[in-house]
């Protein structure tokens, strides 16, 4: 297991659709196949994981209508490669993830990529759980396995 003092506290947010799919969105500004992700984000000081899973969602996403499904146990850890650490002055090795189900209950028109005024996404779509690790950035694949699985039953996937 890492040394989890140098890993950036973070919770990724896996939003169903209530026919099984999962809302995926386009990073910013990001080009090629392995543009697509989760929304996910930074835990504040004293913040309990599942309101700030649910504060990250809304941020990013404008999906505010969700019902829990399910959560990952323990942290999982992902390496920031070497040339993104020079880039962007990262001070952490790494980030260290639980993860989170919620089913959307509400309508399509609740998504709004600008809800908190610097977005991270330009574009989303439903996808099978499945598709994701092929669209994906390599370093967060491993992370992203483990997702799948996890999350597998939600999507109605044999595990």
């Amino acid at each position: 297991m890492a040394d989890l003092k140098h890993y950036r506290p973070n919770v990724g947010v896996v939003p169903f659709h209530p026919d099984g799919r999962v809302w995926l969105g386009h990073r910013i500004g990001a080009a090629g196949a392995h543009s697509w992700q989760f929304p996910q984000g930074g835990v504040d000081a004293g913040e309990e994981l599942e309101i700030a899973a649910r504060r990250e969602l809304a941020e990013e996403t404008g999906i505010r209508t969700v019902a829990l499904l399910g959560r990952t146990d323990g942290w999982m850890t992902y390496d920031f490669p070497a040339d993104h650490l020079r880039k962007k002055g990262r001070t952490w090795k790494g980030q260290r993830q639980v993860w989170f189900a919620f089913r959307v209950d509400g309508p399509e028109s609740e998504i709004d990529l600008a809800a908190h005024g610097h977005p991270e996404f330009d574009d989303w779509r439903w996808a099978r759980l499945d598709e994701t690790l092929d669209l994906v950035v390599p370093f967060k694949r491993g992370t992203y396995e483990q997702v799948v699985a996890a999350f597998a039953p939600f999507a109605g996937l044999a595990t």
